[in-house]
């Protein structure tokens, strides 16, 4: 969970980016990664890739993204992303381990539905595994690859993905062209921010 390191005065704020094999993950933060304006060259982490022949992220990405501040501690995004295939589960578990955001990227065509749910189902699992309620962390989803043929209607990805009492924000996205990728960025970034103003007012 969040991180106040006394020291720097940084509050560290975890958001991982998870989904199904290809979906889109790391393109999106390969994207936020070329293209985020930050105040010093320094801001701006490396991004760490690691790959393998049979899966484009192994373990994760991720770099610190310094944003505004709250009661005098700056605030740092970490990004990481999953492997999308299930052999690396125990990863993927390893990587959840103090999520404090999660960007939930779905595949928008049609033959990738069955991926999507079983990915989504398995988020939920994990994160139990993890004894963390699904309920209590912010989130919002991606309809990635919205370019290709053959894609879903937004409100069928809706009544699949976000069919539940509350809904969260949800975008359309086309990452290789940095479409809807700050957005969705950005989205999660305001949900993590007013739940730790709201949290630190209170002590």
């Amino acid at each position: 969970m969040a991180i106040l390191n006394q020291a720097t005065k940084e509050l560290q704020l975890k958001i991982v980016y998870y989904g199904p094999a290809k979906c889109g993950k790391t393109t999106n933060l390969e994207q936020v990664h070329a293209n985020i304006q930050v105040s010093r060259p320094d801001n701006k982490g490396k991004m760490v890739s690691l790959a393998t022949s049979s899966d484009r992220t192994l373990f994760f990405d991720f770099f610190p993204l310094e944003a505004m501040t709250i009661k005098g501690y700056k605030t740092k995004f970490q990004l990481y992303t999953v492997p999308g295939q299930v052999i690396y589960n125990t990863t993927r578990q390893l990587v959840l381990r103090g999520v404090d955001g999660i960007v939930f990227v779905a595949d928008s065509q049609y033959d990738k539905m069955a991926e999507n749910i079983e990915s989504f189902q398995n988020l939920i699992d994990n994160l139990k595994t993890l004894k963390l309620n699904f309920d209590d962390i912010p989130y919002v989803l991606q309809y990635n690859k919205r370019d290709l043929p053959d894609i879903a209607p937004i409100e069928y990805m809706e009544y699949l993905l976000n069919n539940r009492e509350v809904r969260v924000p949800a975008f359309p996205s086309i990452a290789t062209k940095c479409e809807g990728v700050f957005e969705t960025l950005n989205a999660i970034s305001k949900l993590l921010l007013h739940k730790y103003i709201n949290e630190m007012a209170r002590k």
